[in-house]
């Protein structure tokens, strides 16, 4: 199975590979290329480095403790680390980037923030698009989807980003166990996911003797339709609110599908087929009402089933896991997650062959060998080895910071975002081959990180305004008509013509420096 982890080495086994790592950094390598994998000064002497990024537990690692000094130890650095509380991280990070005085190796919460985009453009970070194929990791290990969207206009990325997983993101999870008490299929297309509503709203799929079920727990929030947003974008295909028509950028709004999207779920209000009290649901209340027993549909990833399961057989005991159960896709469509979390950034002011070297710390640092050091602590310390499988002391883990090194430096099991180690195979199977065919259909949104000044200032207005109207329209304070007349308005509208050619520009622009 791909979400199982294999055995790590011992402690020792790391530091010998670090030897290793040390003398294929000698001298002789640096009389060689320079722009090879190997890269950087050259010297046996530790990579000395400072660091700045988040830090998420009240109480950060010491510069002595001993998973820091065996991951230096295995990538030959000494590296001093600022850890910055998350609470304050963004301001910190202005600061910091705004004085010049800037680490070697510093986390990018926001790659496409206006601070970080301004010092990029003025040469202030490492381009490291042409020094990516050099590093083995940094290439497979790193989704191609998150190279694409940490890109700048230019087409170039200016930092590593830190991956997550890009497939299985939220989407459709029904009920199995009451699909199949009532002979239903789950369903591919829209229409067939009506009928599944339909049919749990009239019938009595838990068989508790009422007709009380709610087919879909469904919220929107102010600016977006929430979990409804899965349903307009099964009908447009899109993920997001831009599409590519003949080679520019389109507001969805602009589409045919996102009117049909919007009479479809109007429909599903006036048939109850969703909580009548839907726009004033808060994502914790509609999660609440899957985990009591209550409704047949929810948007969320395969990977948090346990949270909702052993809440769900407190009432329903015969439910299995495999009965929390993703769809596929609808109507052809499933969403494509960005794959990172912020980036890793180098500036100018580290020399190229520092620069060189760091990308090799962190692609060593990704090697199984390495990582695991994080992920499992000291063997004996933080984890035993019993019938080939490690058995974590997460408590001793905890205590020594392992997981806090993974807001430097992390890889992203791909089925993390449905599967666990804890889940039973059977579960674990059936989500790994489901993720697998959404694989196929997945679409990300190609609107991540393309710049529009307009839109800077246009977007979150007019974000608000189309979510207040389909709002009143699905429940029936306002005619369909009134979109019809939205959008009309909106064609002519000067700061969306703007918008929608500064987003084109950037699309384009993107792409044709990814090409070079």
């Amino acid at each position: 199975m791909k979400w199982k982890k294999k055995t790590a080495v011992s402690l020792a086994a790391v530091i010998a590979l670090a030897s290793v790592l040390s003398a294929c950094g000698g001298k002789a390598e640096n009389n060689a290329a320079g722009s090879s994998a190997g890269g950087g000064s050259g010297s046996q002497d530790p990579l000395q480095l400072s660091i700045m990024t988040i830090l998420l537990t009240p109480t950060p690692p010491t510069d002595d403790n001993i998973i820091k000094q065996a991951i230096e130890k295995a990538t030959n650095s000494k590296m001093n680390i600022q850890w910055v509380s998350g609470n304050s991280y963004t301001d910190k990070l202005n600061v910091t980037l705004a004085s010049g005085d800037i680490p070697d190796l510093i986390y990018i919460d926001d790659p496409f923030s206006s601070n970080f985009r301004s010092i990029v453009n003025q040469g202030g970070f490492w381009d490291i698009t042409p020094y990516i194929k050099d590093y083995p990791n940094l290439k497979s290990k790193i989704s191609e989807t998150a190279w694409t969207l940490t890109k700048m206009q230019d087409g170039k990325n200016y930092g590593i980003p830190r991956p997550r997983p890009s497939e299985a993101d939220s989407f459709f999870i029904v009920r199995k166990d009451w699909l199949d008490s009532m002979g239903l299929q789950p369903p591919k297309t829209t229409d067939e996911l009506y009928n599944v509503l339909k049919a749990l709203k009239n019938g009595d799929p838990d068989k508790n003797g009422k007709q009380d079920t709610i087919p879909f727990a469904a919220y929107v929030n102010p600016t977006d339709m929430g979990s409804l947003s899965q349903l307009e974008n099964s009908f447009t295909g899109v993920n997001g609110s831009w599409k590519v028509v003949d080679g520019k950028m389109v507001n969805t709004i602009f589409l045919p599908e996102e009117r049909q999207a919007l009479e479809y779920i109007t429909k599903l209000y006036q048939e109850k087929l969703i909580p009548e009290d839907f726009a004033s649901l808060k994502l914790s209340q509609v999660k609440d009402l899957f985990k009591g027993g209550k409704a047949g549909v929810i948007i969320d990833k395969a990977g948090t089933m346990s949270d909702y399961v052993n809440e769900i057989k407190k009432i329903q005991p015969t439910m299995k896991e495999t009965d929390f159960y993703p769809l596929t896709n609808v109507n052809g469509y499933n969403p494509k997650g960005p794959g990172f979390s912020g980036i890793l950034a180098i500036p100018k002011s580290v020399p190229e062959d520092k620069m060189k070297r760091i990308l090799k710390l962190v692609d060593t640092w990704m090697n199984d060998d390495v990582f695991n050091i994080q992920q499992f602590g000291i063997e004996g310390r933080d984890y035993t080895v019993q019938n080939g499988e490690k058995v974590v002391d997460q408590k001793k883990l905890q205590e020594d910071h392992g997981p806090e090194f993974n807001q430097i430096v992390y890889v992203a099991d791909p089925y993390a975002s449905s599967t666990k180690r804890y889940f039973s195979k059977e579960a674990n199977d059936l989500f790994q081959k489901i993720q697998d065919e959404r694989a196929k259909s997945s679409v990300a949104d190609i609107s991540i990180g393309l710049y529009s000044p307009t839109a800077m200032q246009f977007l979150p207005e007019f974000q608000k305004q189309v979510q207040d109207l389909k709002t009143k329209i699905i429940l029936g304070r306002e005619p369909i008509t009134a979109w019809d007349d939205f959008v009309n308005k909106m064609k002519n509208d000067p700061n969306m013509t703007k918008m929608t050619q500064e987003m084109t520009d950037a699309y384009q622009k993107r792409n044709a420096g990814a090409a070079k």
